[in-house]
């Protein structure tokens, strides 16, 4: 996504004719909270295969009514705005497609078989989880992509945590911790830079003054992963020797597959676009899929090697395995495994450019502005702000330029530095955004992973720990100066 044009098409919205009361401004939420928890006990997990998308059509033309009769917002510009924020999201819903690609490709390959294969011969169950946190938390760092990490190293670490028996919740917490952890560190995250730049604060001071908050929040999230891996009964390990077999049986290990994530980390670090580097990565699997597993391929596509390549990237395979655990996992969607996300992903930005546009959001951010007085109060309100974004924009970046922009002046009036500002914002809404249903980060990662939201939000102590941290420090005032004093 093209950040100086986010941020331009952001500062364009206008503010309604009218100013909403805080009640009618969150009304809409209300209603879509109430509708999606029908929904989700009504469909269970075929929820978001049409019904939850339904539901935030219907709560955007809530925010419609309400905007219309009583902030006098024209129709015209809702439209602008919905197609505005379509247009942001744009490259995002194509990294999605390269995703589903991307991992139907290196499962098919046996580049994530291979990963699984060694990966349970080197880390023990009693250290997996902690382990796990730490290497997605190195992967991001590197790659500065929270997605690209979670798409690729992540699908191999839920590989490894199922066949050690650890449940779905705590393998996702584990990964998704560790991987935003990394993104919101990495000097390569373009939700750093954003964060960064809508605060006008230098990146390395941002990232710096980060650490202050971030670390603890690491440590805290690490401790509670290394007591829980030492509690978990790692039962009889022979099973694992039966997996790994299993793996062995299906796929060709080899360690040449590793060619296929070192290249594709190479291309990460050199910065090519995200889009040419999956796109790269994915053909590049493919090219050792018709290497080493054409026997998988033949199967695939029913006798055709060229057909089982083309339907692992695009479509749904299933490969025929000595064990039901590897059967499951074997199992990809490819492209056509990222529709129902895409599809869900543009009711939401519906729902969040009419709440945008007919001044839901703006009535809701004046109420916690309200309540910034002191230093304490001014960072729980952005905290509390960015949060509230977090579900009713439904976009991360938007979230992150939008607190950038609405408390800077509120900043600046109580004399606080414009990198508190900044990390506060990276604490409330960066690494928040996975934890809601609806939210783009939440849709995805919950897609990818094949785990719901709801079931890994427990076990994400990271990314719940860091709003209270950031609290915390602001009440504690460590390392908080006046504005004059900052350091640039």
């Amino acid at each position: 996504m093209g950040l100086s044009n986010l941020h331009e098409s952001t500062r364009r919205v206008r503010h309604p004719h009218h100013h909403l009361p805080i009640s009618l401004s969150l009304a809409p939420l209300v209603m879509l909270v109430g509708m999606l928890a029908v929904t989700i006990r009504t469909y269970g997990s075929d929820s978001l295969s049409g019904p939850s998308q339904v539901v935030l059509l219907m709560s955007a033309a809530i925010c419609c009514v309400i905007g219309s009769v009583f902030a006098r917002v024209p129709w015209r510009k809702f439209e602008q705005t919905i197609t505005q924020n379509i247009s942001q999201v744009a490259t995002a819903l194509i990294i999605l497609l390269f995703i589903g690609a991307l991992g139907g490709a290196w499962m098919v390959s046996g580049i994530v078989p291979t990963m699984i294969y060694y990966g349970l011969e080197l880390i023990h169950p009693s250290v997996f989880l902690a382990s796990t946190c730490v290497i997605s938390a190195l992967v991001s760092i590197m790659t500065g992509s929270s997605w690209t990490t979670i798409a690729t190293i992540g699908l191999a670490l839920m590989g490894i945590g199922r066949a050690q028996g650890f449940e779905e919740g705590w393998i996702a917490g584990a990964i998704i911790s560790g991987a935003y952890f990394g993104d919101k560190v990495s000097p390569l995250s373009d939700t750093t830079v954003l964060a960064a730049g809508a605060c006008d604060v230098p990146l390395f001071t941002h990232i710096r003054y980060m650490m202050l908050t971030t670390i603890p929040s690491m440590v805290v999230a690490l401790l509670l992963f290394i007591v829980a891996g030492l509690l978990h009964d790692t039962g009889d390990l022979t099973q694992l020797e039966t997996f790994r077999l299993a793996l062995a049986g299906r796929f060709h290990i080899s360690l040449w597959l590793m060619l296929v994530p070192l290249l594709t980390a190479v291309m990460i670090v050199r910065r090519l676009p995200a889009i040419v580097t999956m796109f790269a990565s994915t053909l590049l699997a493919m090219v050792f899929a018709l290497l080493f597993q054409p026997e998988a391929l033949t199967e695939i596509g029913g006798g055709d090697l060229f057909s089982g390549a083309m339907q692992s990237v695009f479509g749904s395979t299933s490969l025929t395995t000595s064990d039901p655990m590897l059967s499951e996992l074997a199992a990809t969607r490819g492209m056509s495994g990222m529709m129902s996300t895409i599809w869900l992903i543009l009711c939401a930005v519906c729902f969040g450019a009419t709440m945008t546009a007919g001044g839901m959001t703006e009535g809701i951010t004046r109420m916690f502005i309200s309540f910034a007085k002191g230093r304490m109060s001014t960072v729980s309100s952005t905290v509390a702000s960015g949060l509230l974004l977090n579900a009713t924009v439904a976009d991360q970046y938007i979230c992150i330029l939008l607190s950038g922009n609405v408390f800077r002046n509120i900043y600046e009036k109580r004399n606080l530095e414009s990198r508190l500002l900044s990390r506060t914002t990276e604490d409330a809404v960066t690494v928040t955004s996975v934890l809601v249903p609806w939210n783009s980060c939440g849709m995805t990662q919950s897609t990818v992973l094949g785990v719901s939201t709801l079931t890994y939000l427990p076990y994400c102590f990271f990314n719940l720990i860091s709003p209270f941290m950031s609290i915390l420090m602001a009440a504690i005032g460590y390392q908080i100066k006046p504005r004059r004093k900052e350091v640039q």
